[in-house]
């Protein structure tokens, strides 16, 4: 009889058990254990640098095109198309494409200089990241400033209020950015202009040739368009191009 007995309470026993099993394993873990460390570059905590770095990626695509080579490129190769008449071809995306990478070839050496002074120094946690912008600057703005007109550095200056500096190096961003975009519009248009006159005197030549025989119906567009073709090829246009823009940026 108590054998018969034990025999329930054992049950009941193993039962209790399996019941108590998952309610332990469920206990909440102390908020010591869950912590997870995670280190960050220089000063700042991790989760501070990816909330600015994500950030400054929305100022990429304008620093991109206003505080480097690009502007000038892009502005000569669009008179480019359109003086050989030219509305698709080359098109847009081969264009911007050949645009960036000339922008990275021209940009190198000083995209290699701040590598050096700041972006390296700072994954090593050797500094922090404000002494890194401020050791990344002066390579960009010496870029900036050797394609930079003194007239446009005066006008910003002037309206920004500031003292006459002792040397260009001395003046802020605020005023070397715009002042150098400025400028490579100006240079732009400037080499658009020249490389615009050599195709528009072959469309005069060949609108007066169709004016003089009687053939006024006929688009001197369409006569002119494969002669300018021809002569962008025999003079190797690409080379004569993509060779002045480049060593318009060198110093």
């Amino acid at each position: 009889m108590t054998r018969r007995r034990s025999i329930p309470c054992l049950a009941a026993a193993v039962l209790l058990a399996v019941m108590a099993a998952p309610a332990v394993a469920q206990t909440p873990t102390s908020p010591q254990e869950l912590s997870v460390q995670i280190e960050g570059v220089g000063t700042l905590s991790a989760p501070l640098q990816i909330v600015v770095l994500m950030t400054l990626l929305t100022f990429v695509p304008a620093a991109l095109v206003m505080m480097t080579s690009f502007t000038r490129i892009a502005i000569v190769f669009h008179f480019m198309r359109q003086a050989l008449g030219l509305q698709e071809v080359p098109s847009n995306q081969m264009v911007i494409g050949l645009t960036l990478f000339l922008t990275a070839f021209v940009m190198a050496p000083t995209i290699s200089r701040i590598n050096e002074l700041a972006i390296q120094p700072v994954v090593a946690g050797e500094i922090d990241v404000i002494t890194a912008i401020e050791r990344g600057t002066p390579p960009l703005r010496d870029f900036m400033l050797r394609q930079t007109r003194e007239t446009d550095l005066a006008l910003f200056a002037g309206m920004a209020q500031i003292d006459q500096p002792t040397t260009p190096e001395d003046l802020p961003m605020r005023v070397v950015i715009p002042a150098f975009a400025i400028s490579e519009l100006k240079t732009g248009f400037q080499m658009g202009f020249f490389l615009f006159v050599p195709f528009l005197l072959v469309d005069l030549v060949v609108s007066t040739v169709l004016l003089s025989v009687g053939m006024m119906q006929l688009p001197p567009m369409m006569i002119s368009l494969p002669f300018k073709v021809l002569l962008f090829v025999m003079i190797d246009g690409w080379n004569l191009l993509v060779g002045s823009l480049v060593r318009s940026f060198l110093p």
